[in-house]
């Protein structure tokens, strides 16, 4: 509270916030590396699709610490105490308000036909449905897409590049990590200049995420390898994504072996 106190602007303390997540993530690797925390599990077969398993390993490490300290406990006190019309108002106003990312991937996709469905739905849900609270849409029958540029540059060729775990942001990998630059820009707290908005509706996102995801700690923490879980699991849903829509499509599921061999 004293450092906050002495920013003088909103500007300065997001600054100093960042530089001191940046020296966390920075000096994390290496630690983790002394004392063995990336090392791979015995007998685990390497992914060809994970270039950088061991830094990957330590973020995950330390994203579960933190998750496990502050996320996990903070998202099942928020599920327990608000109700669930009130949260799920909160889950379609955070989805309704960064929508335009999906509009503006519907173009650079040429998926036109979705554009003019998801354009509406916009106006739809922020007009009659109270700035996104609800979601009349859906009873109109304009479906709701997920669309993003990590799977725009999929989509036109472009290889994912190796897996990456980001501090606090968990699962990507090298394309999908480029692709969250333009994505923030076609969203209304990437375009205001607000940071106090930014990081509000940042903290809400994350909240609102980490509760919909409490069903599935169970699954991954009993998994062998929640890691290796983790990682198969997100590779296959963003696959899915970019190529479910072409003909002959077949699943990118990980190797049995060293050699790619059953």
């Amino acid at each position: 509270m004293e450092t906050l106190s002495r920013c003088s602007g909103a500007s300065l303390c997001r600054h100093t916030a960042l530089r001191r997540l940046a020296l966390v993530a920075a000096t994390l690797v290496p630690v983790c590396s002394f004392s063995g925390c990336a090392s791979l599990p015995p007998g685990s077969v390497r992914d060809p699709r994970d270039h950088f398993e061991r830094f990957n390993r330590a973020m995950f490490k330390f994203n579960t610490a933190l998750d496990h300290a502050v996320m996990r406990p903070v998202a099942r006190g928020y599920v327990k105490v608000v109700p669930s019309p009130m949260r799920t108002g909160v889950s379609n106003f955070l989805s309704n308000i960064h929508y335009t990312v999906t509009i503006g991937n519907d173009i650079l996709q040429a998926h036109f036909r979705d554009f003019a469905s998801d354009v509406a739905r916009l106006v739809v849900n922020t007009t009659l449905g109270i700035g996104g609270l609800l979601d009349p849409a859906r009873r109109l029958g304009l479906e709701e897409h997920d669309r993003d540029f990590g799977q725009t540059l999929g989509k036109w060729g472009i290889h994912t590049g190796s897996y990456l775990v980001l501090p606090l942001l968990g699962p990507s990998d090298v394309r999908d990590a480029i692709g969250r630059v333009p994505d923030r820009y076609m969203t209304v707290d990437g375009i205001v200049n607000d940071s106090t908005l930014s990081f509000s509706l940042f903290g809400i996102g994350a909240l609102d995420e980490r509760a919909k995801a409490l069903p599935s700690d169970n699954v991954i923490d009993s998994a062998f390898d929640p890691y290796a879980f983790v990682r198969s699991a997100w590779l296959q849903l963003r696959d899915y994504k970019v190529h479910a829509g072409q003909k002959n499509y077949i699943p990118n599921l990980p190797p049995l072996d060293p050699d790619g061999q059953e």
